[in-house]
This record gives C-alpha cells, structure tokens and sequence, in this order.
C-alpha cells in the first residue's frame, strides 16, 4: 500500500524545513489564503486552533492529506501581531522583554475524507530584560519581518531569550512532536 500524499498548506520555509526533519517530504504546497483577524474577544488559544483548522479546510484536497499550522504569540490574553513594521516589532519587543509569554502552535490534518485531527502546543518563553540598544540591534537585523510576536526564535532572538519551557519548534512554527503524532495516526510511515 503506497504512503499516503501530504500537501503542506503553508508558504512558509520554516514550516518545509521543519516537516522535513520528520523524513516527509509534501507532494505540494498550498498556501492558503485566509482572513486571519482575530473574532471580537478570541482567546489565544482557539484562534490558534481556528486558523490552522481554517488554513486546511481551504486547502482540502479529495486525494491527499493537507497539514496546516498557524503560531501564536500571546501576552496573557492578547494575541501579539506579525511585525510587518518597525514599530510593530519594537512594541512587541518592549512588550515582552523581562517577561513570560505563551507561544501557541496549532496543527491540523485534514484527511481527503474530510477527518480532521488537530493538536495543540503551548510553550512559555522569556527574554531577558531588553535594554534600547539590545532592541534597536534586534530590530536592525531584520529577522523580525512577518514573525509573530515580531521575533524569530531560529535566529538572533534566541541569544536574549532567557528560558523556554515547551517546544522549540513549536516556537518556530511547527511542533514537530505533536504533527509526528498526527500523521502517525494518519498511516504516515515515520520511523
């Protein structure tokens, strides 16, 4: 019986290299164009859930199996923007620095018969108190483009992030143990 095919609804090349750490290589990639602004008083927690379940259900394919995931960075129960700015990224910087926030990672497996599995993780993280020059430095490197919470944990952030508790790359888009269990329940061979 031949492997089942996966098509990756993201266009993100964090989230390719991370599935490829798993030996699953997807068929295709199927960015799915979503609206992706929080509902009135959303928690977190189920935008994650909401976005990464949205983003397969738009990629549903009737032969293949699609993987979504979406990553949120929350500061209690606010939901932290993706810098596409400078300012952006210098308030989420100011924002978290010296403090604990939460990290969301969604993932969900839509079968071609429509099953849908999803897992969640939750990771806590914390910078280290920023000073000006630490957040300028940051904010010159660029990395913060298009990143949630307007940091990328695979780079330079790492260097002032004091601790983290949960998945590292569920930090960084894709919580490889979680999605492992999904697409193991889905007949993926993974060793």
């Amino acid at each position: 019986m031949a492997a089942p095919s996966l098509i990756l609804a993201s266009a993100s090349p964090r989230r390719r290299d991370l599935i490829a750490r798993l030996g699953i290589e997807p068929a295709r990639i199927a960015a799915a164009d979503i609206d992706e602004t929080p509902l009135k008083a959303e928690l977190p927690r189920l935008y994650a859930q909401r976005m990464a379940r949205e983003k397969a259900l738009a990629a549903a394919d009737p032969v293949a199996h699609v993987l979504a995931g979406d990553t949120v960075v929350a500061c209690g129960r606010r939901i932290l923007p993706k810098a596409e700015d400078e300012a952006t990224a210098r308030m989420c910087l100011e924002l978290l620095s010296g403090r604990r926030h939460t990290v969301l990672s969604a993932v969900a497996l839509l079968a071609p018969d429509g099953t849908l599995r999803e897992k969640l993780s939750e990771t806590k993280v914390r910078f280290k108190s920023l000073s000006p020059q630490e957040i300028d430095g940051y904010l010159a490197s660029g990395e913060w483009h298009g990143k949630a919470g307007g940091y990328a944990i695979q780079g330079r952030a790492e260097g002032l992030i004091a601790w983290i508790e949960g998945s590292h790359s569920g930090v960084v888009g894709l919580p490889l143990f979680e999605t492992r269990a999904l697409l193991k329940s889905a007949g993926f061979p993974i060793g």
